[in-house]
């Protein structure tokens, strides 16, 4: 009977180090554990297609001999208008609210995009034609744009972090919604409105929740990421871009000592600050200028985890220069990889919503809130799968579920284990069908040389 008793501990055991992966025999690491710095870098307003949609062997505009199969109406004209290749660093994009989310759908049909930016953006309309536009297409305004997309010229970065790393085709925004929304989901797995300031229990799940931080700097009661990293003594930052020089690597600290916190970075993508577990466990000074994050990066002192916030400028939201953005993320590449940290980080790259840009994959179900439109996502590594493209179904959640299984031992921001209770309905890591992250990567290859790219490559963008 002892004997039984003590093969079942013992199997029990090596059952749990294989499942975790944790530490080998000779004391390394394994499997997902190989990675100390997950990174991710979180820029606006790009749909799949807008940017990927031509890429080969991935899920993108449909095509038959190098031409769109699909369309959209333009109800001012009453012609169907194709995807189109724009050549213009400049984009208009088209509105993107919950609203415009269900109208640019449409029930499945994907055909809302036009008539929303038409509609809906009036701004955005031009008194007279681009300089540069497709001559197979009636112009009447930058509308039509939400139909453009690019590819590897003006784009090359991205194209060659996606060739030579992985590229995520199925990666949806976790809300059906805008940009607020999709950044509380990004650290919470949730959005919401707080009924009674500073109970969870009275959040109420909302596709477009209030911004309160005017009168109270602690809306978001529900439970974050932070708070279970804090509760394990994970060390995290949130870098916030307070401005750069275009034309080298220095970074500059705020120009605001009143408040720091909100300088450069507009509020709806700065939420960290509004959650109340921050404040509670003291750590707002965890919120930090981007230039940390390339010193940290040098110095080979990245957090376990940490997020990259920018600024308008380098967001690529329209009508940020595509060119900037990128810019601005090869930067942040490149010190990560010329830093000591690169044999052990994992960076995921991707852009908060759609921003009103054509895509034509139907976003699947999962709450009352999501998922949203698709957008691009990337996963860069000396550990990524080389060329490989994940067609798993994604969304920001898996950014969550990583973090989770690499550095909380798969504890899940659950209200029923994590020790703080909220109201939410679900839990969204643990839904059937999110995809797993670890299979963009092999951990039993030698770790990736790095790829040192220069942030303006040659290109053919042509600006306004």
């Amino acid at each position: 009977m002892l004997v039984n008793r003590t093969t079942t501990l013992w199997i029990g055991i090596i059952a749990a180090l294989v499942f975790s992966g944790a530490t080998a025999a000779n004391g390394q690491d394994e499997g997902i554990h190989k990675i100390k710095h997950i990174v991710i870098i979180m820029q606006e307003n790009r749909s799949f297609d807008s940017y990927f949609g031509t890429f080969p062997g991935a899920d993108g505009i449909p095509m038959k001999n190098g031409v769109p199969t699909v369309a959209v109406p333009d109800p001012k004209t009453g012609k169907m208008v194709r995807p189109f290749h724009d050549t213009s660093d400049k984009n208009y994009g088209g509105p993107h609210n919950a609203v415009n989310d269900f109208a640019d759908v449409d029930g499945g049909k994907m055909d809302g995009f036009i008539k929303e930016a038409l509609e809906k953006s009036p701004g955005m309309l031009r008194r007279k034609k681009p300089k540069f536009y497709n001559p197979n297409l009636t112009y009447h305004g930058d509308y039509l744009g939400v139909m453009g997309y690019h590819d590897q010229h003006e784009i090359p970065n991205y194209w060659d972090y996606a060739k030579d790393f992985v590229l995520q085709d199925h990666m949806f925004e976790p809300i059906a919604s805008w940009s607020f929304p999709s950044h509380l989901f990004m650290v919470s797995a949730w959005s919401a409105n707080t009924e009674v300031p500073g109970d969870p229990m009275s959040c109420v799940s909302e596709l477009d929740p209030r911004d309160r931080t005017a009168k109270d700097p602690t809306p978001f009661a529900w439970t974050d990421i932070t708070y279970l990293l804090y509760k394990k003594g994970v060390s995290w930052i949130y870098y916030l871009d307070q401005g750069a020089n275009p034309d080298n690597d220095d970074f500059v600290a705020p120009t605001s000592e009143k408040n720091p916190n909100w300088v450069d970075v507009p509020k709806i993508w700065n939420v960290l600050p509004g959650f109340t577990t921050v404040h509670q466990d003291s750590q707002m000074g965890n919120l930090q200028p981007i230039l940390n994050f390339f010193k940290a990066a040098k110095e080979g002192t990245l957090p376990s985890v940490c997020w990259l916030i920018p600024n308008g400028r380098d967001s690529e939201h329209p009508t940020g220069l595509v060119s900037t953005g990128q810019a601005y993320v090869t930067r942040a590449v490149n010190a990560i990889m010329k830093g000591p940290d690169w044999n052990s980080t994992a960076i995921f790259l991707t852009w908060d919503d759609w921003g009103g840009f054509y895509d034509h994959v139907v976003p699947p179900h999962v709450d009352s809130l999501g998922y949203g439109i698709r957008v691009p996502g990337i996963v860069i590594s000396p550990y990524a799968k080389k060329g490989y493209i994940d067609h798993q179904t994604l969304s920001f959640d898996a950014y969550l579920k990583f973090i989770e299984d690499d550095f909380l031992g798969g504890e899940r921001i659950d209200p029923k284990t994590d020790g703080r209770p909220d109201s939410r309905p679900d839990v969204r890591e643990n839904d059937p069908i999110l995809g797993n992250l670890m299979n963009d990567f092999d951990f039993s290859q030698r770790p990736r040389p790095p790829m040192i790219l220069p942030p303006y490559p040659k290109k053919s963008i042509e600006s306004h």
